[in-house]
Formats: structure tokens, sequence, C-alpha cells
């Protein structure tokens, strides 16, 4: 089997795994991810720091409402980019059209080690699933379009749990590269975090044990609506205690800890 990704931001990517699999054991589930509890029997569980375990319900609303935002983007959208996908398995448990092309972007350790488990597992796609490995920290977009992603198609993008493990100059050459490949009628979907949640006295062991494994948080962003408007997008953020209250669960404490937040934002591009 392929390295398991334990060290860096993959490290990050099982942590999530790991809440998705204890989301859906639970009855009340807000939603089913078969794959996660394999990703994690694969590797082992990793323990977190205690913002980490208060932060638990942030990541099930949060993969709620990227799941419920790209079930409603495909109808008017002819393809879909996970980008920085992870141990993501949306395209395996999202009902997509059997012909729909969903590209998975991830470092090419990490994508290899996800698709060892899944074909322990035989799980198969519910959509045209297309894996591109590259660093997003590099040119990207050339492997994106030789795995056969349009440009001229409108597109529903997922940039999730990616932006604030990369600097400002980083994160605005990430946009301006989905922006330079959106064309009109498609849309995105991001997360990030504001200055007041990293400075958070929670975050300091969490920013601690990310240093020790090379996953620093490098960059914040106090208006993401503004700041998608600069790179041509229509956005809204949705808050926690929306998505709480949506779907009867107890608001995330430390995305409501003053001015803390963790935004979770959905955009339109014209």
């Amino acid at each position: 089997m392929a390295t398991s990704p334990t060290t860096g931001v993959s490290r990050t990517a099982v942590i999530i795994a790991q809440a998705r699999a204890t989301e859906t054991a639970r009855p009340d589930r807000l939603f089913a991810d078969p794959l996660a509890q394999a990703f994690v029997d694969a590797i082992g569980w990793i323990q977190v720091a205690e913002a980490g375990r208060l932060n638990q319900e942030h990541f099930v609303l949060r993969t709620r409402f990227f799941d419920d935002y790209l079930r409603s983007a495909w109808p008017g959208c002819g393809q879909a980019v996970i980008v920085a996908s992870g141990l993501d398995t949306r395209a395996f448990r999202l009902d997509w059209p059997s012909d729909f092309p969903v590209f998975e972007i991830d470092l090419p350790g990490l994508l290899a080690f996800k698709d060892a488990v899944v074909g322990v597992q035989h799980a198969v796609p519910s959509c045209r699933r297309v894996v591109v490995p590259a660093d997003l920290r590099e040119d990207w977009t050339a492997a994106l379009t030789d795995a056969g992603f349009d440009p001229a198609v409108p597109t529903a993008w997922l940039v999730e749990g990616l932006l604030m493990y990369l600097d400002q100059t980083s994160s605005d050459m990430v946009l301006a590269s989905i922006g330079g490949l959106s064309a009109a009628g498609s849309t995105l979907a991001m997360e990030h975090i504001n200055q007041a949640y990293l400075d958070l006295p929670e975050m300091r062991a969490v920013q601690e044990r990310l240093r020790r494994f090379g996953a620093t948080w490098q960059s914040t962003c106090d208006d993401p609506v503004g700041w998608l408007a600069a790179h041509g997008w229509t956005a809204a953020v949705t808050p926690q205690t929306e998505l709480a209250e949506r779907h009867g669960r107890p608001v995330p404490p430390l995305t409501v800890a003053g001015d803390a937040r963790m935004w979770l934002v959905s955009a339109e591009r014209a």
C-alpha cells in the first residue's frame, strides 16, 4: 500500500476522516461516509488537541454544508473540481449523474494512499471520477486541463480545509487560477479562518502540533466576501449558528468565541 499520510498537511486529512467516521456511526448522522473508517483503520487513530475536539462539530457541519452546496450546484454546472481533495469521498458517496466529471486534485502520495484503500474496499464512484496528482503550490492548472477539464464549461469548485495552510500570495494564486478556469455560471465554495480565530488561546497547542508536522496555518481572511469580490466572485457567508440551528446540532464553540470565525462561503461567477 502507498505510504500513509501522517505528516504535513496530509495528516489533517486523516483527522477529518476520523470526524466523518464518528459522525457516520451516529443514528442521527448528517451524512454517511462509509469509507472514512477504512482510512482510519489503515492509519490508526491520531490524537488531537483540545481545540480539535472542540471543533468536531465544525467538521461535521462543514461537511454537510459542502455536500449540500455540491448537490445544489451540479444541475447548473457540467463538472466539479475538488481542490486539495485529501480523503474526500464525495465522488463515491453523493448521488451524482453517472457521467458527471468530478476532478480530485491533491498531492500524488496522498491520492495513491487514498486509491489503495478505496481499492481494498472495492468502492465504485457514482460519477466519472478523475484523479489529478499535483502540487497546488506549482502549476496545477495544466495537469487539470490535461486530465480533461474543460474551462468553457461552468464548474462547481470546492476548496475545503486548504487556504489557511497557504500564505497569502499562494492563496491569491489559487483563487486567480480558479478564476481563470471558470466560465460564467461557475460556483465556488470555500472555508477560511479570520485572525481572531488564529489568535484564540485554545489554538496555541494546535499550532504547535501542526508546526511539528510541517503544517502550520499561514494566512487568515477577515473579509472573505470582499476578497472573493476582488477575484470576480459574488459571495455570501453562511454562519455556523445558522447551520447548527438548521441541523439541530450545538454551535461549535470556537467558531463564535468573541470575534473568532471559521468562514463557510459560497459564491457565483457572472
